[in-house]
């Protein structure tokens, strides 16, 4: 934190360095020229170069902005995948979740109503009766083993809330950004224009406006320029700083989160001896069914109707279950991580490196203009604040002299 902390202060460092600069330099114009010569004004020395390098500082600027545009919108496109990522990490944890709910709370009714039903039905036949207890603790086992699957029931870190909370801050960044480069267009046109039509009042108005951009660009510029360092440190290695923070804020294992995190061979599932013995409980509860119908159904006729009702329930749970042996493979889940580090590490980092290059144009474009413009503006013809006055007012001057000069005649 105090290495970042250090790079933003150098960014201020330099904000301050480039101020007395300016300062300096325009103090010595103002104060240190050497008196002019009585007679004719003739146009100093070097005046053009003046004006011309101004116009080249602008024009550098306008380019720094078009980067600026280009890397605004890089960096909102990988915080766009962030967001996404997590969005689709989230639909995945929830399906979990639902259908872990959804397959415990249909097995809990079987064994409540179907199963309670056969026994009653098969009370007269203890062997089938022994049956139907044993797909009874089957289920049960199946369910309470199923139950330790939704791993991420009660977590206080939520992804849906994570990328919210992202769009919500690159919003706001965005829409910044994009004020910041519109403003900064606009002084550069603007400037332009005064130069062209030399103008003294627009170029004294877009020169406290280019001092207000210079300002922001270098605090920018020390913003971008942490979030570029600390960015690029996370990501020469992300997995273990994620796996700790993930552990500190969700308090989850260890185990289940390198499976997710790497998914590599050498981290085995976490979740596969619950699936293992959830598949023979199954097994077993089908072959037990298939036995109860062999065997109760010829004799007794009220045995078929909740024989029915157990096998639907579980097909239905059947297939519940390879969905869930899908989703917690950590296939889905790593994909999800590893889009989430691609828009970070690469296209938002990108965009920062390209936000970084333009803050840097546009504050040493601005510099050189502000030592520029009073320079240049001292060029501009005396009678430029009375281009705009009507020939008929008596209080132009030019008339006001001619009237003078008529009554003296008289």
């Amino acid at each position: 934190m105090s290495a970042l902390l250090l790079v933003a202060a150098l960014a201020g460092l330099g904000l301050g360095l480039s101020l007395i600069f300016i300062a300096v330099y325009l103090i010595r114009f103002c104060c240190c020229r050497p008196p002019e010569p009585p007679g004719p004004k003739s146009p100093p020395p070097g005046g053009g170069c003046v004006t011309w390098s101004c116009i080249a500082a602008l024009l550098v600027g306008c380019a720094g902005i078009g980067i600026g545009f280009y890397g605004n919108s890089e960096t909102s496109d990988g915080v766009s995948q962030l967001s996404s990522a997590l969005l689709h990490a989230n639909h995945t944890l929830s399906a979990i979740d639902h259908l872990v709910l959804e397959t415990v709370e249909r097995l809990g009714e079987a064994v409540r109503t179907e199963l309670t039903s056969l026994e009653e039905v098969l009370a007269q036949r203890t062997e089938l009766v022994a049956a139907a207890r044993g797909a009874r603790r089957q289920a049960e086992a199946v369910a309470q083993q199923l139950q330790g699957l939704a791993f991420w029931r009660g977590v206080p870190l939520s992804p849906l809330q994570v990328a919210e909370d992202v769009s919500f801050v690159e919003e706001y960044r965005w829409l910044a950004y994009v004020l910041l480069l519109l403003l900064e267009l606009l002084v550069c046109l603007f400037t332009l224009l005064g130069l062209a039509k030399q103008s003294k009042w627009l170029v004294i108005v877009m020169t406290v406006m280019s001092l207000l951009v210079l300002v922001l660009s270098w605090g920018s510029m020390g913003l971008e320029a942490a979030t570029a360092v600390g960015l690029s440190d996370f990501c020469s290695s992300p997995d273990t700083y994620i796996l700790n923070l993930t552990q500190e804020e969700t308090g989850l294992d260890s185990d289940i989160l390198n499976y997710y995190f790497l998914c590599n061979q050498a981290v085995s599932n976490p979740f596969q001896q619950r699936l293992t013995l959830s598949q023979r409980a199954l097994a077993n509860i089908h072959s037990q069914l298939q036995g109860l119908e062999r065997e109760a159904v010829p004799h007794s006729t009220p045995v078929q109707e909740p024989l029915l009702s157990l096998e639907e329930t579980l097909n239905m749970t059947e297939g519940n279950f390879h969905q869930l042996v899908a989703l917690l493979h950590c296939r889905g889940l790593h994909k999800d991580y590893g889009a989430a580090l691609r828009g970070l590490c690469e296209d938002a980092l990108e965009g920062l490196l390209f936000l970084l290059l333009f803050s840097l144009l546009s504050a040493g474009a601005l510099a050189t203009a502000l030592c520029s413009l009073p320079r240049a503006w001292a060029l501009f013809p005396p009678s430029d604040d009375y281009d705009d006055t009507d020939d008929d007012d008596p209080f132009n001057p030019q008339e006001s002299k001619r009237f003078v000069q008529w009554q003296s005649s008289i």
